[in-house]
């Protein structure tokens, strides 16, 4: 590990002290682990994720995929959250 400075907002750093006592962990490794997972965010892929294709045999699958996701998971057809 290198050693680094940052600022950071007051508020900020509250929510970080009270979520280490919490949690039983330090400061230092929310800190870590916040820098760690913006680091991926950020990164750029040397190669895309490779994902494969497939074809449903459904010409309209696309078209109707939202409406199939919503209704799966129990919000109808509307588009509105509830």
């Amino acid at each position: 590990m290198k050693r680094t400075m940052v600022y950071a907002d007051a508020e900020d750093m509250t929510v970080i002290k009270e979520a280490a006592t919490e949690r039983g962990i330090s400061e230092a490794e929310i800190i870590r682990e916040a820098l760690h997972l913006a680091a991926l965010r950020y990164r750029r892929r040397a190669k895309p994720l490779g994902l494969r294709r497939f074809d449903s045999g459904d010409p309209t699958l696309a078209d109707r995929a939202d409406s199939i996701v919503r209704e799966s998971m129990g919000r109808g057809s509307s588009g509105a959250e509830g």
